[in-house]
């Protein structure tokens, strides 16, 4: 299957990826992983369009991270610097390459290979950051290209530098 197929497929209520063209069926989010998403995308959000430093995007964003196979994936919340939004404005269709920022929030089912070959995936596409929100430890771990992954609990802040200057969320909020 190619993106351009994914794309026009009809809603049949499951969550979709592309995996090296291969179609991947997901079951849709628990309640408690819907909180965490939103209380990391909105602060993000909020800080992206008073800064105007480009565009933030819910979960269900499809980027297409590879062609001939096609991969396709959709992170739970997704950051596009301004730089890089075309002057015509936004695609209609999957954003043609990756985020800088992707936000991953691990379900219950989560296994550590499935959320590490995402990372990779991510950063392998050329994502600049991916931050791990695991709701069952309360924990967040950042991946930067070249870096150390760094563990975060509910005692530290999310520091946004260098992608996105000024943002810092207290850990504690994205599980309240």
């Amino acid at each position: 299957m190619t993106a351009e197929e994914l794309f026009r497929l009809p809603d049949d209520g499951w969550r979709h990826a592309l995996i090296r063209g291969e179609l991947q069926k997901m079951t849709p989010a628990g309640f408690r992983h819907g909180a965490v998403i939103m209380n990391v995308a909105v602060p993000l959000g909020q800080h992206v369009k008073a800064r105007r430093l480009g565009v933030v995007c819910g979960a269900e964003t499809g980027f297409v991270l590879a062609r001939r196979p096609d991969t396709v994936l959709a992170p739970d919340v997704a950051f596009v610097r301004q730089q890089r939004i075309p002057a015509g404005g936004l695609p209609v269709t999957f954003w043609e390459g990756a985020p800088d920022l992707a936000v991953e929030v691990t379900s219950p089912g989560d296994t550590r290979s499935e959320v590490m070959e995402k990372v990779t995936a991510w950063l392998s596409a050329g994502t600049q950051a991916v931050w791990v929100v695991d709701p069952g430890h309360a924990t967040v771990t950042v991946h930067e290209p070249g870096a150390p992954a760094r563990l975060l609990s509910t005692a530290d802040m999310l520091d946004g530098a260098p992608l996105l200057p000024g943002f810092r969320l207290p850990i504690a909020d994205i599980f309240a």
